[in-house]
């Protein structure tokens, strides 16, 4: 009876993996040209493509904290899954299918309204996991999530210039309808009838390692900066526009390539030694820029840089539904969702008013310096709550 749950808690692991990469694939197909899309063809100007892309990113932080209360109160982390996966499929079917630019405005907030799934998810692919293959399976999860946006992006390339836009946005809708299906279907979770889990959330059910954490992650999140920043720099020294689409195409595959190996690292060494090793990188890239303007240092960099992404989104969401209790723990990874995600909002503002009215290597020193008080401060989280390296 045991080795059967094991056996079903592998597979729901592996429908979660593939339906992560059936929907990155979608997204990621229609990434690269929206900007051109929202401009171009629907005709909005710049000022309207900061408003859409604003009001969803606003909308991410918002749904995930909500979906993740509401999944602990009710004790349902399914339907919020797969529903997510259909509003992102919905929206795209309704971006090919707009009429005029403002439309997209609630195809938008539709659309990364889909964000709903996130903490449910992680809290129940956390929930069947364990301690000793917890970080693996949050790595697997990224690895796929990475992978179909590498494929996604090549699809995008190979069968735009040949389709156009609508034709486009109507097949990236498919691959989340399918998702949706597979968590549907494959998907179980445990009923419980406890009431003691129904119980209201407070800030003091988060004990102080959590708190803790949450701050340190949001001051790093802070300066780390888009890697925009990143492609911008690189075309400042030498390299020319055509390359840097590469750039980006290094920075997702080294991600896939690293997201389970770092995964399967932190459930070997401990979750705060992986959390190190993601600051390290960063602070490497950072120094690399600042010291070095050669090609070399450039492209290995952005190679640090998939390794950084692949050890960060890795360890946070394992580390985070570790410090968070049983009952609250979709809550936490929502309430820490959002904190680094409203984070992020500033993070890349700072960067360009530093590199504007400084120079160019400034939002690399602060960043720099918010990573190494970063690392100071996870000195004091405990591991009490995890397994320990």
């Amino acid at each position: 009876m045991v080795e059967k749950s094991v056996e079903e808690d592998k597979r729901s692991i592996r429908v979660f993996a593939w339906a992560s990469f059936l929907n990155d694939l979608g997204s990621d197909m229609i990434y690269p040209i929206w900007p051109l899309f929202v401009t171009s063809f629907m005709g909005a100007n710049m000022a309207m493509l900061g408003l859409i892309d604003g009001l969803g990113e606003a909308f991410v932080s918002i749904s995930k904290a909500i979906s993740g209360y509401l999944s602990d109160r009710i004790r349902k982390r399914k339907f919020f899954i797969w529903s997510g996966y259909i509003f992102g499929s919905a929206s795209r079917i309704g971006y090919a299918l707009a009429p005029a630019w403002q439309w997209l405005i609630p195809l938008k907030i539709l659309d990364r309204s889909g964000k709903i799934r996130s903490a449910p998810r992680d809290a129940l692919v956390a929930d069947i996991s364990t301690d000793q293959d917890r970080g693996s399976n949050f790595g697997l999860m990224k690895a796929m999530d990475n992978l179909g946006a590498v494929c996604g992006i090549v699809i995008c390339l190979l069968l735009f210039e040949h389709i156009g836009f609508t034709k486009l946005f109507l097949i990236a809708a498919m691959p989340s309808l399918v998702s949706a299906f597979l968590i549907y279907k494959y998907i179980k979770e445990v009923k419980t009838t406890d009431k003691k889990l129904f119980a209201p959330f407070t800030l003091k059910e988060l004990d102080f390692n959590f708190k803790l954490f949450l701050i340190l992650n949001s001051i790093f999140t802070l300066g780390a900066f888009s890697y925009s920043f990143l492609l911008i720099f690189a075309g400042k020294n030498g390299f020319k526009a055509t390359y840097l689409p590469v750039f980006y195409l290094i920075i997702t595959v080294t991600a896939a390539a690293f997201s389970l190996p770092m995964g399967r690292i932190s459930d070997k060494i401990g979750r705060k030694k992986l959390m190190y090793l993601a600051f390290i990188l960063w602070a490497t890239i950072c120094a690399g820029f600042t010291l070095s303007t050669s090609p070399f240092i450039v492209v290995a960099s952005f190679v640090l840089y998939g390794m950084h992404k692949a050890a960060l989104e890795t360890v946070q969401k394992t580390y985070t539904s570790e410090l968070c209790p049983d009952s609250f723990r979709a809550t936490g990874l929502g309430v820490f969702q959002m904190a680094v995600g409203i984070c992020a909002l500033p993070a890349s503002l700072i960067a360009g008013f530093l590199w504007d009215k400084v120079n160019l290597r400034m939002p690399f020193y602060f960043s720099l310096t918010l990573a190494l008080v970063a690392c100071l401060m996870l000195f004091f989280v405990k591991e009490s709550n995890c397994r320990k390296g």
